[in-house]
């Protein structure tokens, strides 16, 4: 399969989830993470993150994914970013809260 087929597969058969990412609708499986194993030719390994190079979560083209070590690795490069263009893209891994967090 190439490429374009791969793409063409990956959009018809998504949908963008409520934090703006692209999901696949039969398995709920992030859209970047399986490119990022295909353009590996491997499954990703445990607390591996693929960052958005251009800060766009829709675009999931090869060129634009980057696969970190850790979360720590995708959070200095989004605090480098915030100082590059002024302004945070990405505010760190939070833990959600729960309802004793709010007193």
């Amino acid at each position: 399969m190439g490429i374009f087929n791969f793409i063409t597969e990956v959009f018809s058969n998504t949908y963008t989830d409520n934090k703006g990412y692209n999901r696949f609708k039969d398995s709920n499986k992030l859209v970047h993470r399986s490119v990022a194993e295909k353009k590996l030719g491997q499954k990703l390994k445990p607390g591996q993150v693929v960052h958005h190079i251009n800060r766009n979560k829709t675009d999931n083209s090869y060129k634009n994914l980057q696969v970190l070590k850790n979360q720590e690795e995708h959070d200095k490069i989004h605090k480098r970013d915030a100082k590059k263009y002024g302004k945070a893209s990405y505010t760190g891994f939070k833990k959600k809260k729960g309802f004793w967090d709010l007193f």
